[in-house]
């Protein structure tokens, strides 16, 4: 691992590291930022994954969640979408591809040999963060758009993993939806029976989650009929999954929408990992 930049912020570290993934095959780059409280001890931590077209970078600078983090004790770390650079496949679309990883294992060419961003988030970025900061055994998951999507398929796929959930504004029906059968039929293949262990609407039924869940959704999200919240809606009641799922009226699908509940989910997390 090799440090890129770090700075001093609400009392504690923002760092931006790069490191050689054996699981991408390319370098990877990802974000931590440690509060004040990790100079004395190990501190829980809280894992942010974005959305489309997005790097680590995208929340780290625009969502403000370490001024909440600082202030509850948490770590924050920022993965980036995708594997990057030359020799990785790419396509002209800004849906898929680099940048848009959809946080799931290839198994079709081209993206096969590089796209196992499932495996990199879960397991290969996780060891790192354990073996190089001072984070405790307590994690949590939460995420944005496809981010949001990845967070919630996660947490499902690898009970036991993540000891909190919550998303902003995801793709929640990827296989019933343009943004989900387009990445899913080019990552997993044609077989749609194998999209549904990445929809979080089919894996509440299969898998189910063991906590509770927040959503924040914004009623003016130029997106909304892509990710589908009223298929999550339906799907955490029809299987009692405890949850919070709050329609915000007049919020978009910016980082103004999440920055403006940032708090919200830092605390949700907060609460249930200490």
């Amino acid at each position: 691992m090799k440090t890129v930049s770090e700075s001093r912020m609400y009392g504690g570290v923002q760092g931006v590291y790069t490191h050689d993934s054996k699981v991408c095959g390319v370098p990877m780059t990802f974000a931590v930022y440690l509060p004040p409280q990790a100079k004395a001890g190990r501190v829980p931590c809280l894992w942010y994954l974005s959305g489309l077209t997005c790097t680590h970078e995208n929340a780290m600078t625009k969502a403000g969640l370490q001024a909440h983090a600082a202030e509850l004790g948490l770590a924050i770390v920022f993965p980036d979408t995708s594997p990057r650079g030359e020799g990785v496949a790419n396509d002209e679309a800004y849906d898929l591809g680099q940048g848009a990883g959809f946080y799931v294992n290839a198994t079709q060419d081209p993206w096969a040999p590089h796209f196992r961003m499932e495996d990199y988030v879960v397991r290969e970025l996780r060891d790192l963060v354990a073996a190089s900061f001072p984070v405790t055994d307590s994690h949590g998951i939460t995420g944005h758009s496809m981010g949001g999507h990845g967070a919630l398929t996660l947490a499902m796929r690898h009970p036991g993993h993540y000891a909190s959930l919550s998303a902003f504004a995801p793709i929640a029906h990827p296989s019933a939806s343009d943004w989900g059968r387009k990445q899913l039929g080019a990552y997993l293949g044609p077989d749609e029976s194998l999209w549904r262990g990445h929809d979080a609407v089919h894996l509440l039924g299969d898998k189910g989650w063991s906590s509770d869940i927040l959503v924040d959704q914004g009623l003016s999200d130029q997106f909304l009929d892509l990710l589908k919240p009223e298929a999550l809606a339906e799907a955490l009641g029809r299987t009692r999954t405890p949850s919070t799922v709050r329609l915000q009226a007049g919020y978009d699908h910016s980082y103004n929408f999440v920055a403006t509940f940032g708090r919200d989910h830092v605390e949700w997390h907060a609460e249930r990992l200490k």
